[in-house]
């Protein structure tokens, strides 16, 4: 797995390079979350726990067709996005256009949102730009959800693999029928005492969200400075998938950290690109890039925090705004949207 990161690393194979296991470490989520001081001896993050991923598609009808039939995630609402939302984002272009929530039946409140795009992009591909760059799900069994996706619209980029040091932790790569990444894992061990979720069935929840930047310093000051996550070291690692998506050597390194949010089971992972080869993501003014746009948060109060909103805080209706919550979006250093939500 990649994004469930600071562990083992993955061989082109997928799997773990048996003859040299230290090259093929990557930092593994994991072994950072276990090797951390007590997460209560900490100052408490902000950002309690992940509420949605946002992403754009050139066809949103076909994209909601494969999450049901292949992943099991139906959808919750359909809607059209409207202008004030739409402002929050520096998006004006992108009002009026069609959307649809989708969730697991085992956690039907943590959601994809998927956003028609206004035109195509073909030129798009993941783990290759700077912004939001990959979805990590928990799941029961990732070897059967691997077999189950073999002729599906979702393309294998990772064979299931154990973590090495933590064998019972296995997870799989894929993308997405618009170009997403998603990592599927599991706890094939003692759940109860895992640092990962409960997936509550066959297909849970987002539990990671990846942001890739060309300056890993600049992501881990913006988001331990704004949202009190703990700052934890950036480590050169050897990240397989990046390396391909990138067509680099794979012995190429780059730095990666994590942080938890509030909530178990709930964290963003940082990768830290090589700003020489990887560019800020491509969009037309107004409008929203392509792939993985925006990932929103739970917090307890916007007003507690202090940030450069891209509007003032708002109140939205539907499902991703129980109660009419308000909202506001601030842009991250590598041009990614964190949509911060009020669920106190």
């Amino acid at each position: 797995m990649k994004l469930f990161s600071q562990g083992l690393k993955y061989a082109p194979s997928g799997l773990p390079h048996r003859s040299q296991p230290v090259l093929w470490m990557r930092a593994s989520l994991t072994a950072l979350l276990l090797c951390l001081l007590p997460f209560d001896l900490r100052a408490q993050p902000t950002l309690k726990r992940i509420q949605m991923a946002t992403l754009t598609t050139p066809d949103l009808k076909q994209l909601e067709a494969h999450y049901g039939e292949w992943i099991g995630y139906q959808v919750r609402e359909r809607g059209r996005i409207s202008e004030g939302l739409a402002r929050s984002w520096d998006a004006p272009q992108i009002a009026g256009q069609p959307y649809v929530l989708m969730s697991s039946d085992a956690a039907p409140e943590v959601f994809i949102r998927a956003i028609q795009a206004t035109a195509p992009t073909p030129d798009y591909r993941a783990l290759t730009d700077h912004g939001w760059n990959a979805i990590e799900i928990i799941v029961d069994d990732p070897d059967g959800l691997r077999k189950k996706l073999e002729t599906s619209p979702f393309r294998i980029i990772g064979e299931p693999a154990p973590l090495g040091a933590y064998p019972t932790i296995r997870a799989f790569q894929v993308v997405g029928p618009s170009g997403e990444v998603i990592y599927f894992t599991a706890e094939t061990g003692d759940r109860s005492k895992s640092p990962l979720p409960l997936p509550n069935g066959d297909i849970g929840r987002i539990f990671i969200m990846v942001v890739a930047g060309g300056d890993i310093d600049a992501l881990l000051d913006f988001y331990s400075s704004r949202f009190q996550l703990q700052r934890n070291p950036a480590r050169q690692m050897r990240v397989g998938v990046v390396a391909r998506a990138q067509q680099l050597p794979e012995d190429e390194t780059i730095g990666l950290a994590t942080a938890r949010l509030a909530e178990h089971g709930n964290l963003i992972e940082f990768d830290g690109y090589n700003p020489a080869r990887t560019p800020p993501r491509a969009k037309r003014e107004g409008d929203l890039p392509a792939g993985i746009v925006g990932t929103s948060f739970a917090v307890d109060s916007l007003d507690a925090l202090d940030l450069d909103w891209i509007s003032p805080p708002t109140r939205y209706g539907g499902l991703a705004y129980p109660n009419e919550a308000r909202a506001a979006t601030v842009r991250g250093p590598a041009g990614e949207l964190i949509e911060l939500i009020e669920r106190p």
